[in-house]
């Protein structure tokens, strides 16, 4: 049984974020304001990442793995059919967990795991040495990190337009990066995987690369024969791997029109089943102007058997 550290707030229709390998769901704090003030956001640590305990050991950290933790804890906090947004690995986990969980829609920002083998090498090396500078040179990264020209180097690769990430940011980057315990199992466990469809997925998929995307390569890691028939393919220009910080606006923008895409699976089967059901689903109640305040929390997730 892992725990999970979550952040949840906001009230309307659930909606649950998965951060990269190596972050964690500070990640998501660009765009969670704007986006708590249509939606129940609930921005979570993967299992060994930020503040949420690994996998016991006995359980590989594959993706598979890491969204049946989330499937746990969603299973605990009563959320049955959220949007999922995930970013990088946790667009992977995002397709996992909407093979095992029912989902309203899917929002892929550069997402992993489309690769036709295991993990390139690129990626496997860049992965590698940025956790080995957070480790071994923490203090002197955040100290480079204070100028403009520092962030542009350090950052530079993940991030489209490292100069708009203040210094407290990046700083917090390094940080996630430098403490997550779960980082080294959870990169073997994807070395000698890809993402393969081995359930149905009837939510809508919206599918986004940024247009200054340098850790997945279009020629290594855009395979996208394994997703859903329908998927919706944008482009966020001048963004990044990580385009959160980029330009939240314009992920602000792609989340709120992927999830008008989705539907409510629940609904959808009440009224298949119903006869006379004119098929018009209820609509979900949102406080106007009204925000819950921020919470933080561990909870114990459950853990269903890893695919």
């Amino acid at each position: 049984m892992a725990r999970l550290a979550f952040t949840r707030c906001g009230a309307g229709a659930p909606l649950v974020l998965l951060h990269p390998l190596g972050m964690s769901r500070r990640v998501w704090d660009p765009v969670v304001p704007a986006l708590a003030e249509h939606f129940d956001a609930l921005a979570i640590d993967l299992p060994g990442f930020g503040h949420s305990e690994p996998l016991p050991p006995q359980l590989e950290p594959e993706p598979a793995a890491l969204a049946a933790a989330v499937a746990g804890l969603l299973s605990e906090l009563g959320i049955v059919a959220p949007h999922l947004v995930g970013n990088s690995l946790g667009g992977w986990v995002a397709l996992e967990l909407a093979g095992m969980h029912p989902a309203a829609s899917l929002t892929l920002l550069s997402p992993a795991g489309l690769w036709a083998g295991g993990t390139p090498a690129y990626n496997r090396l860049s992965l590698g040495g940025t956790r080995w500078l957070a480790r071994h040179a923490r203090g002197l990264l955040s100290r480079l990190v204070a100028y403009r020209a520092g962030r542009i180097a350090i950052l530079g690769q993940s991030h489209g337009r490292p100069w708009r990430i203040n210094a407290d940011q990046a700083r917090e980057t390094i940080r996630a990066m430098h403490s997550c315990p779960g980082f080294e199992a959870t990169l073997a466990a994807t070395n000698t995987r890809h993402y393969q469809a081995e359930a149905t997925i009837d939510a809508p998929v919206t599918l986004a690369f940024g247009s200054r995307d340098l850790v997945l390569l279009p020629h290594q890691s855009r395979h996208l024969d394994q997703l859903p028939a329908g998927t919706a393919l944008q482009t966020l220009p001048g963004c990044g791997h990580v385009p959160m910080f980029d330009d939240p606006a314009a992920v602000t923008a792609l989340i709120f029109a992927s999830t008008a895409r989705g539907t409510d699976p629940l609904r959808r089967a009440v009224d298949e089943r119903s006869p006379g059901a004119s098929g018009a689903a209820t609509p979900r109640s949102i406080v106007s102007g009204v925000r819950e305040p921020a919470s933080s929390a561990l909870i114990p997730s459950g853990l269903n058997p890893p695919r």
